[in-house]
Parts: structure tokens; C-alpha cells; sequence
């Protein structure tokens, strides 16, 4: 079977309503044309993130039942820390509310003013995480990271040489750590190769730098590794995730990911002196140690989902369904990023709206055409999300690629459901020449795309469907 049928049964449904075309443009007005001001209730298909949207299993449910909520010391914590242990085999582990606070509690500990944080790409949290200490968030992924066209296996990869150049130009002392993300999200959700993993580990060794993993994705790109890599098409995925975690020094991790949880992450280390700094920081913000800014029911059904993520069944259709919507539209003639990456699809926004300028946030405009026509809500990954201004000159520095990306929730939509998607992108596809631009009309200094502004550009309506 070429795209797997679901590995689960439906057991409990959650109606989603219709709205209209009207309603959808009068939302869109009162949100300034930002997806994220949208009700959720007003979307059909919500593919705007995979984060904390998954569905959880009978079992992690069960496990919700059997939280211990003691302040200190809940038997909830010592599972979750025995899972994290056996899964990534770092000796500390940190609980968090989300990733983001792990990032901040690592960066503001660890990384000072006039620094650089190398990573193959940052995404957004991160970057605004290193950025907000004073210090560089370095992109070295390979060149072939930002050809849409180009089919590589492992596009996610870091640019060794471009790394050692870094280190040799920046100068050790003000590298603190490396950074890798798996999968990497703005890159595509592309993978990174263990030989690559690998390489970078002996390089860092070589200069006495950690290697720290951005471990959102981590089963997903293991499944990739066991797919595309020779070698490994015989390890299970535990095995092959206990040896890429064995070349770093730690990681953070949104478990709302490959944690199949809706809230949840944590920090897992070997640094003893970081660990300590970060506790006291931690129980100032976030809570006691063994509960991090979490209930005792939230550590037990994260324990369970990082045990869940593993199951090849489940990755198998979890990656054949985007897989799946990938190529209903490359086969229609949609450009998209390829090779179809773990967790979402990405449009191509400047070869879908080539009538539109840089300037015109084409990537913003394509996600705005969508949810008006058909319902469906994703996300802009370019020039709102990532460009920047030119300190010099005032001009906007415009990032390489200019996305939107379909993320799809993990356990929650039907193949039917997914082919709807599929069949609403073609339709706007065949009208793409109406879609207008946009103009930002407020942003916000740090992170702006989650409350930008906008207004619309002629032309400002597609026909009705």
C-alpha cells in the first residue's frame, strides 16, 4: 500500500463547522489579515502548526487520570525522567511548560552579548531566544537547503565547511554551542543524516564546542534516517535515536511535537554547571524542579507520548499522510519544497504568486487567499516570519525562500480530510492570478508574524467559489 491507511480507530470525534465565504472575509478584515487572530472555531482545516495540536491515545489519557500533583518529588516526574533518560541519555533532565522556555532558560544562561549560536537553520523561537541575549543566531545549513527544487535526502544537513570557517572567523570563545534542528522546520521539516550528525560532533570536538539538538522532531527524522541512510533500514528507531543523541551534549525539546502532548517540554543535559544555573532560573520562572511549570498529569501523558512517537506504524502513516498531500499537489503542478518534508508541506509562494513583489508578502497573501476561499488555515514562513531590516540602509533583507507552510496535526485529520486540502490548493492554484498583495500596517519588534498587521493590495477579491 503506497500511503498507508490509519494505524488507530476513531473513538471520540469533535464536530468542526463550515463557514461561509462572507464570514471567512468579514474575519479576515478584523484579524488584519493575520491567521493567528483568527477563532479557531472559524476554521475548517486548521493547518497552522503541529504544536500542541495532536491527538492523544487512550493510553496517554489514562495516564492523565494517574497524576500525582505533590508540589515536589510527583511519581509522574520520575517516569517522565526515566523515559527521557532511555530515549535521548542525557544525565539531567529539566522539565518546561514548552520548548520556548527551554530555549530561553538555556540561552539566557549559557549565552552572552557578542556571541554566536551556530544552527542549520533557527526557527523562530530560537533565533528571537539568541537574538534577545545580544548574540547572532547563525544559519549554516547546506546551499541545497534553499532550492525548492532540489530532491537531496537530507537537505536539513549543516555546511561542515561553512561551520569550521565560522569557528575560525568568530573564534571559539564566543561560540558557546552548536545547535542542530531535527527535523528542520524552516528549512522544510528536511531531515539531517546521522553521518552528517556525525561529522558535526567530531568537528565541535575538535574545537571544544558543545553540540546541542533542537529535538522537536526527533522521531521524524529518525524515520528518515531509517528510510534514506544506509546502514539503518534494520534499527528500530529507538536504537537509531539513542545513538544520534549519543553525539551531542543535550537538547531542547517541544514535546507539544514528537511528544504527541498539547503542552509540555523540557531540557536534557550532561553539563553539570549549566544544569545548576538553569535550575535556579528555573524555579525563579517556571517552578520546582520536578515539575517545571507542569501538572503531575501533563509529565505522565508526555512520558507516554515520547514512548508513543517511537512505534513505526504510527511514523509510517504519519509521514506517508503529509507525503501524501505533497504529491496530490506536485502532481497537479502546485510548486511546493521537495522533497516532502516530516511534518507539513510547504507552498512555494513566490512560483504560486509570481505576479507578486517581495514586498508584497506573497507568502502572507497566499495563506490569507486560502482560508478565504476554502476554510483552510496555514502559516507564513518568509518574509513576515523572517525578513529583516538592514541596519545601514533601512531596506528589508529578504530570506531565501518564501513559504506557506501546511503542518499537519498529528493524529487528527482524515486521508479524506487531507485530500480536501489537496484538491482547495489546486482549485486556488487555477486562479492564482487574482490573489493581491499585501501591505504591513504594524509589526511588533520581536517575533512580528504572530501580530502583524496588514491591509490588502488590489486586486483585493478572488471570484466566489
Amino acid at each position: 500500500m503506497r500511503f498507508p491507511s490509519e494505524p488507530f480507530k476513531i473513538k471520540v470525534v469533535e464536530p468542526i463547522r463550515r463557514t461561509t465565504r462572507e464570514e471567512r472575509d468579514r474575519l479576515l478584515r478584523e484579524a488584519g489579515y493575520n491567521l493567528f487572530h483568527v477563532p479557531a472555531e472559524s476554521v475548517y482545516v486548521d493547518l497552522l502548526t503541529d504544536s500542541g495540536t495532536s491527538a492523544m491515545s487512550d493510553n496517554q489519557w489514562a495516564g492523565l487520570m494517574l497524576g500525582d500533583e505533590s508540589y515536589a518529588g510527583s511519581k509522574n516526574y520520575y517516569h517522565f525522567e526515566e523515559t527521557v533518560r532511555s530515549i535521548f541519555g542525557y544525565r539531567y533532565v529539566i522539565p518546561t511548560h514548552q520548548g520556548r522556555m527551554a530555549e530561553n532558560l538555556l540561552f539566557s544562561t549559557v549565552v552572552k552579548p557578542g556571541m554566536c549560536v551556530p544552527n542549520n537553520i533557527h526557527f523562530d523561537t530560537t533565533r528571537a531566544n539568541v537574538e534577545h541575549q545580544g548574540a547572532e543566531a547563525l544559519d549554516v545549513v547546506i546551499k541545497e537547503a534553499y532550492d525548492p527544487h532540489c530532491e537531496m535526502p537530507f537537505k536539513g544537513n549543516m555546511d561542515l565547511i561553512r561551520l569550521e570557517d565560522t569557528i575560525n572567523r568568530v573564534g571559539r570563545d564566543r561560540i558557546p554551542l552548536v545547535m542542530l534542528t531535527i527535523t528542520n522546520n524552516s528549512g522544510g521539516g528536511q531531515p539531517v543524516s546521522m553521518e552528517n550528525i556525525r561529522q558535526t560532533r567530531a568537528l565541535l570536538t575538535r574545537h571544544g564546542i558543545p553540540l546541542l539538538f533542537d529535538a522537536c522532531r526527533f522521531a521524524e527524522n529518525c524515520f528518515f534516517i531509517k528510510e534514506r541512510e544506509t546502514g539503518y533500514a534494520d534499527a528500530s528507531i529507538l536504537a537509531i535515536a539513542r545513538e544520534l543523541f549519543g553525539y551531542g551534549d543535550g537538547c531542547t525539546m517541544s514535546a507539544k511535537k514528537d511528544g504527541l502532548v498539547n503542552i509540555g517540554g523540557f531540557l536534557s543535559l550532561n553539563h553539570e554547571q549549566w544544569v545548576q544555573d538553569i535550575t535556579n532560573m528555573l524555579i525563579l520562572v517556571e517552578g520546582f524542579p520536578t515539575y517545571g511549570g507542569l501538572a503531575g498529569r501533563d509529565l505522565e501523558a508526555m512520558a507516554r507520548g515520547l514512548r508513543e512517537v517511537l512505534d513505526e506504524d504510527y511514523l509510517r502513516f504519519r509521514i506517508g499522510q503529509v507525503r501524501y498531500l505533497g504529491e496530490l499537489l506536485d502532481n497537479a503542478g502546485v510548486s511546493i519544497l521537495k522533497p516532502v518534508g516530516g511534518h507539513a508541506v510547504y507552498l512555494n509562494a513566490k512560483e504560486f504568486l509570481p505576479h507578486l513583489r517581495p514586498e508584497e508578502f506573497p507568502a502572507q497573501a497566499l495563506a490569507v487567499a486560502l482560508y478565504r476561499e476554502h476554510g483552510i488555515r496555514g502559516v507564513e514562513i518568509g518574509t513576515v516570519m523572517f525578513g529583516k531590516k538592514d541596519p545601514a540602509t533601512g531596506r528589508t533583507i529578504y530570506p531565501e525562500l518564501e513559504m506557506v507552510r501546511l503542518a499537519i496535526p498529528r493524529r487528527v485529520y482524515t486521508n479524506m480530510q487531507i485530500t480536501y486540502v489537496a484538491e482547495s490548493i489546486i482549485e486556488l492554484h487555477r486562479r492564482r492570478d487574482a490573489i493581491g498583495g499585501l501591505k504591513m500596517t504594524y509589526e511588533a519588534p520581536v517575533l512580528r508574524h504572530f501580530t502583524a498587521r496588514f491591509e490588502e493590495l488590489p486586486p483585493a477579491r478572488l471570484h466566489p467559489v
